[in-house]
């Protein structure tokens, strides 16, 4: 098993080029069960996790190719021969489940296994069959399976979801691209990989409007058709190296980012006393002067602070002049990171959903471990400002969601390696 090992005190500069965005391609890629002809991703990432939704699609019948190292992937749906998505790969991630939509849409029967990810809360399902079944599906759990069936076609319906779920409002959006008759989604989630998502399926032949708001009206086609997209800009992996100067010093510009991907972070930014500015190849940070100052942070759904900054945003906090609070709304157990921090001598109280982070001067090195995909590049944030030698272990979880993290902060002037255990 690898582990990465940071040696802290080096400003960072240069450039970092941003890939594009995990939790946009995983779900346009389910978008090709929606017709019978290709669909092509540009900028796709190059992560573990595009590896398992692309095993997911062939095991369902679908044909995929990756070209240019990976950043293009072609995926035909022509042929799909098996309408059940497997437990052995739906449990490596969660955003498996968003082929329950599309195969309900295109073949009118499915069976997906209950989801797995990172253990970061229980992230039901209850709001995607909710919307579902508004459309005319039915669906009953079974040994840990959901058996989809919509016997009648679905039928376009309004839907208001209790909570603006970004999974559940994907699985909903795709779903009712072919349903008979008008969908309207109410309280929809607003994130740009939901926009990114519609624009894809515009593309596709789709008649889709209010994408970026609450609600989303779709107008259900006959059928969809092929098209070649690129996929959005990752605001996450964004968000995760404007941090990155931040804590340690120096300036890096991270190339492809835009403010309104991350405006509610950029605004904590400039609050702690970091100097973001938007350039034509993407967005320049520095640290104004000395140490940040102590934020608050919330986190709430697009266009509120994002909870996949949470952690990275805490190791800055852990240094910063005063005492912060962060409260997590989103999920309930994602604070795993904290102990973690506080073996590196960060000060850290938990109670419940908030976070009360009292800052010190330094960090110091130690031996940590990652719990999740976030929390494990929150601890090599953390290393590079620390004093001496961090080892990060379990790193297997940023697979998922970074490429090449190890190079791109060893091009800005970090001291990371990666090493076999």
């Amino acid at each position: 098993m690898d582990s990465i090992v940071v040696t802290g005190g080096s400003e960072l500069r240069g450039e970092i080029p941003i890939a594009g965005a995990k939790n946009a391609c995983l779900t346009l890629m389910p978008a090709t069960i929606l017709s019978e002809e290709p669909l092509t991703l540009t900028n796709a990432p190059r992560l573990s996790d595009i590896k398992t939704m692309t095993q997911l699609l062939e095991s369902l019948g679908a044909e995929a190719a990756s070209m240019q190292d990976g950043q293009v992937l072609t995926l035909s749906s022509h042929d799909l021969d098996n309408h059940v998505a497997d437990y052995d790969i739906v449990r490596k991630m969660r955003a498996s489940n968003l082929v329950l939509g599309p195969m309900l849409a295109r073949l009118g029967h499915a069976v997906v296994s209950l989801p797995g990810g990172c253990a970061i809360g229980a992230r039901p399902m209850d709001l995607h069959i909710f919307g579902l079944e508004k459309l005319g599906a039915e669906i009953e759990l079974k040994d840990g399976y959901l058996h989809a069936k919509a016997p009648r076609g679905l039928k376009g319906a309004e839907i208001e979801l209790a909570f603006a779920s970004v999974g559940a409002t994907e699985n909903i959006l795709m779903a009712s691209t072919l349903a008979k008759g008008t969908t309207v989604i109410r309280n929809a989630a607003r994130e740009p990989e939901i926009v990114d998502l519609a624009d894809c399926l515009r593309k596709m032949g789709a008649q889709i409007e209010g994408d970026g708001t609450s609600e989303i009206v779709i107008q259900g086609v006959d059928r969809l058709h092929g098209a070649t997209h690129p996929v959005v800009t990752d605001r996450i992996e964004l968000g995760t190296y404007m941090l990155a100067p931040a804590i340690a010093g120096g300036e890096v510009e991270c190339l492809g980012g835009k403010i309104s991907l991350v405006e509610s972070f950029c605004e904590k930014l400039d609050a702690a006393g970091i100097h973001v500015e938007e350039t034509e190849r993407g967005l320049k940070v520095a640290r104004r002067n000395g140490r940040v100052s102590a934020v608050d942070v919330t986190t709430e759904p697009f266009p509120g602070f994002p909870t996949d900054l949470q952690a990275q945003m805490m190791a800055m906090l852990c240094t910063a002049e005063g005492t912060s609070t962060l409260h997590e709304t989103i999920f309930e157990n994602r604070f795993m990171h904290a102990p973690e921090l506080m073996r590196m001598g960060a000060n850290i109280e938990v109670h419940g959903g908030t976070a009360t982070v009292h800052g010190v001067e330094k960090l110091k090195g130690a031996p940590v471990m990652a719990t999740d995909l976030r929390a494990s590049v929150s601890l090599i944030l953390a290393g590079l400002a620390a004093e001496g030698e961090t080892v990060v272990s379990r790193v297997y979880h940023l697979d998922r969601g970074y490429e090449k993290v190890v190079r791109k902060l060893s091009s800005i002037g970090a001291k990371v390696e990666r090493v076999k255990e």
